[in-house]
């Protein structure tokens, strides 16, 4: 079986809620957090895949198209990729933010259903994200956890940014 990196978009990958922007709704908007692509190489290095997993209620509150937001993925995954970074898949939940969706984070259904995709074995994955909601997907699938932020007692780490996570995560990898 494979390993992967699960990624929250949104405060983990790229700025929301900056002065720079305040949601990311057209590919101009995406804006990437310092080291991010470089922490992605890194990753890719020791993990068969790095996945994106993001809840976008924004499409279901309509305030933008599902196509819009698939623009904006395709721009992230593109511009990732011209710095050596790979993105190997990502999926998100359009659903409005109380829907009630099994797909929706807290939920663990858009981890599991790349899970069984590609073949992947939780235990020896990680989710990071950056609100509790990600954790709990995380920990819903059975993955190992990484909070960036300040503090979140219910992750396995917690981090400032993505790229100080990197050295931690290839590190407990190991240790499996």
């Amino acid at each position: 079986m494979k390993s992967a990196v699960f990624l929250d978009r949104d405060g983990v990958i790229n700025e929301v809620l900056t002065e720079r922007v305040k949601f990311v709704n057209k590919p101009k908007d995406l804006y990437f957090l310092p080291g991010v692509p470089e922490a992605i190489r890194k990753l890719n290095e020791h993990f068969d895949y790095i996945f994106v997993v993001t809840n976008q209620g924004g499409v279901g509150l309509g305030f933008m198209r599902e196509i819009q937001l698939q623009k904006v993925h395709e721009h992230m995954v593109n511009e990732l990729k011209k710095q050596g970074a790979i993105i190997h898949d990502v999926v998100y939940c359009p659903h409005k933010p109380k829907a009630g969706c099994a797909c929706r984070k807290p939920g663990s259904k858009m981890i599991e259903d790349l899970a069984e995709k590609y073949n992947v074995d939780l235990p020896k994955s990680y989710m990071v994200g950056d609100t509790d909601t990600d954790i709990l997907a995380g920990k819903n699938a059975g993955t190992k956890t990484v909070f960036i932020g300040d503090e979140e007692p219910l992750a396995d780490a917690t981090f400032p940014n993505l790229l100080t996570a990197v050295d931690w995560i290839i590190k407990d990898s190991k240790l499996n």
